[in-house]
């Protein structure tokens, strides 16, 4: 009787293990990128050695975050990646902005400045397309509501001041703070971004709303109208 021949367990597995446990030990700061979105991968692509795809998707996008932050039909166009892998990354997408989220709501602005900025960052800096996002707070600067205002193209989003006004008043605000992204990476305030918002500051004055501050989110990087001068 023949032996019986011991089928060697593929690489990718023991890897997957050792990748795991480093994380579990040393946190998110000993890995790649590339390593990070593996232990995404892992769990939509379970018998498959995916360090080339992590690779290939880090040098297409540029970092761990524009992966995630990538639309579904840019991701899919590269080869291994299906609509539910895609989905795996949303998902992990949207648990990052609702935790970014969770630290700013119901705070006093001031005192969680940083959390906000993470919160812009992690909402707006990739997305394709320029929104337009509004921040109503209280009277003790407690940040009470967060809404999209406008949806735009790659380099303009209409923006109507007395709506903007109006929905403040709606909401019992008492001051906003105006958010939008530019998708070119480049957070410099354009002409049209300074006329627009000496608009909603002159649209506020009569009732009481103020303009905290407008930001203007890139890829990495953020403006304050207020640190400028501007407000």
């Amino acid at each position: 009787m023949g032996k019986v021949e011991k089928k060697d367990t593929p690489h990718h597995v023991g890897h997957r293990d050792r990748l795991r446990e480093r994380f579990a030990k040393s946190g998110p700061d000993a890995l790649h990128d590339y390593e990070l979105l593996e232990l995404i991968l892992f769990r939509a692509i379970p018998r498959r050695d995916v360090k080339p795809l992590a690779k290939d998707l880090i040098d297409r996008f540029g970092s761990f975050a524009a992966v995630i932050s990538a639309p579904t039909d840019r991701l899919t166009e590269v080869q291994g990646i299906s609509d539910r892998v895609a989905l795996e990354m949303k998902i992990v997408q949207a648990a990052s902005v609702k935790l970014a989220q969770g630290r700013i709501m119901d705070r006093p602005v001031i005192s969680s400045w940083g959390a906000l900025l993470d919160y812009c960052q992690a909402s707006m800096a990739y997305h394709e397309k320029e929104l337009f996002r509004i921040l109503f707070l209280d009277r003790k600067n407690k940040l009470i509501a967060d809404e999209i205002q406008q949806e735009g193209t790659v380099d303009h989003t209409p923006v109507y001041p007395r709506e903007v006004i109006k929905r403040a008043l709606e909401l019992g605000a008492s001051a906003i703070i105006l958010v939008h992204n530019h998708p070119s990476g480049d957070p410099t305030p354009s002409k049209s971004d300074i006329e627009m918002t000496q608009r909603i500051l002159d649209a506020g004055k009569p009732v009481g709303v103020t303009i905290h501050d407008h930001l203007v989110i890139g890829t990495g990087d953020h403006v304050s109208f207020k640190s400028l001068g501007l407000i």
